[in-house]
């Protein structure tokens, strides 16, 4: 596909987010840009709401995911589906309770001021390393498919890509993030369908769904080794942790679902974005054994986060899959990278520099621009530091690792926090935190080389239990 076209193609997609935010970003203030005034539809919130849980990352990397793991990724999505019940019956009613803006607030009236700032400082780090994973991914493609044929250096295509990004959230933030996200939501899912559609075409296949189960590549449960990471209670349990952690008590994801009207309606968004999200997560997978099969039929030499790129861009599934898929790749990297700033901006703005707390709205507002700008720049340099140090496996497989040893100490605060009565002592919170991802570290080590027991994600778990256990260790009376 000629530049040219790549070109035109991304500048009629930013007019469309361009005029989307004009739009929504009227009259905005910072209730627009932090909770939407508490008006959006839950249906669009759980829309969009797909597309920024499955990103760039998901987008690329499952379907090259296939060949070496098979659907085991299959197992772990059906732990999502326990973890997004345990958020709608328990995080959300939590949440919307207090009013929240920010989440991590819950912290600060449980256990402390020092207890909020880590929660906080921990969301930031995470979020942070993880959206420029996502950013990253795309970045490289892009970079691949384009702006080396043209001669732009990597830092530029970088920069103009978080810049496109705070352009367009600037003045609305999460208001315009919750229609921009369901457009790209629909871009994303439009994508997979086309290049399921070519592919089975060019390979003559009658029926998709026997030719898919009929795969050596569709096996998904894996009950055979416990050593092993693909084992199915590992990732099970794993996906359900997961989802808690990096939906439920994730700013990001959470403050979408803030911005519905009432309790009801985010519950009801959360129920429908659960099933649609396994199927889709279905279709990704079954893609990537279609992809596989048909690189290797027609000599196609690309694996993992290679794959679906090039079989998209430079096989014979004609204009209209490339065009989809590039839609599909600027659109999933987007929509997870969009509100990833928005949420860090209002994490930092509310819980760090707690601008809540000031009377003179105009400050208020000035202040969350400047750290609108601040990640912004963060984020660039993030990316630019991956280019270095990523290593060649999959990026999906390190942000889950990342996320185990990140998120773990969230999961302990709050589930310290909601399940017993026990208050700790509040200064001795950030040292806990900081201890119990070191603990994990060296357990997990020590298990691999000894015993050859891969605790893969379930870091996590084991993770948010050392936090637990330290809590535990540091009680200090019970509340009033």
């Amino acid at each position: 596909m000629q530049p040219i076209y790549i070109l035109l193609l991304i500048a009629v997609y930013f007019s469309v987010l361009f005029f989307i935010s004009y739009v929504t970003g009227k009259k905005a203030d910072n209730t627009t840009f932090f909770k939407a005034n508490n008006s959006s539809p839950w249906y669009l919130v759980a829309f969009g709401m797909i597309g920024a849980s499955l990103s760039g990352v998901t987008f690329i990397s499952v379907p090259g995911w296939v060949e070496t793991q098979s659907m085991s990724y299959m197992q772990m999505v059906l732990g999502y589906v326990l973890g997004y019940t345990i958020i709608g019956l328990v995080l959300l009613p939590l949440y919307y309770k207090l009013n929240l803006t920010s989440i991590y607030t819950y912290l600060d009236t449980r256990f402390g001021k020092y207890s909020y700032k880590t929660g906080a400082a921990f969301f930031l780090l995470s979020r942070t390393i993880g959206a420029a994973f996502r950013l990253f991914l795309v970045a490289k493609v892009l970079d691949l498919l384009l702006f080396q044929e043209l001669g732009i250096p990597f830092w530029v295509t970088v920069t103009l890509t978080i810049l496109l990004i705070w352009l367009y959230t600037n003045k609305g933030g999460i208001k315009t993030i919750v229609w921009t996200d369901t457009l790209q939501t629909l871009f994303m899912l439009i994508a997979v369908g086309v290049c399921i559609y070519q592919i089975s075409h060019q390979m003559q296949i009658d029926n998709l769904f026997s030719y898919i189960t009929d795969s050596q590549l569709s096996k998904t449960f894996f009950f055979d080794d416990y050593k092993t990471g693909n084992y199915f209670w590992k990732r099970f349990l794993s996906g359900a942790f997961i989802a808690v952690v990096m939906t439920g008590l994730d700013q990001d994801m959470m403050q979408k679902n803030l911005t519905c009207r009432n309790l009801k309606d985010a519950q009801k968004n959360m129920f429908w974005f659960t099933i649609v999200l396994v199927i889709v997560n279905f279709f990704f997978l079954a893609l990537g054994i279609l992809l596989t099969n048909y690189a290797q039929t027609n000599g196609i030499e690309a694996q993992r986060d290679e794959l679906f790129p090039l079989v998209a861009t430079q096989g014979s599934l004609g204009y209209a899959t490339a065009i989809f898929f590039l839609l599909g790749l600027i659109a999933a990297a987007y929509s997870s990278a969009d509100s990833a700033l928005t949420s860090l901006t209002t994490s930092f703005s509310i819980d760090i520099l707690e601008i809540d707390q000031k009377k003179d709205k105009q400050k208020q507002e000035k202040i969350r621009k400047q750290v609108h700008i601040l990640f912004s720049g963060i984020l660039i340099a993030t990316i630019l530091i991956f280019k270095y140090f990523i290593a060649n496996e999959s990026v999906i497989a390190k942000i889950f690792q990342f996320a185990g040893y990140t998120y773990g100490p969230l999961l302990g605060l709050y589930a310290f926090g909601m399940f017993t009565k026990k208050q700790v002592n509040d200064k001795m919170v950030p040292v806990i935190c900081i201890i119990s991802p070191v603990l994990t570290y060296l357990t997990n080590f020590i298990s691999l080389t000894l015993f050859q027991f891969d605790f893969e994600f379930f870091v996590l778990v084991l993770n948010g239990l050392y936090t637990f256990i330290g809590l535990t260790i540091f009680i200090k009376h019970k509340l009033s």
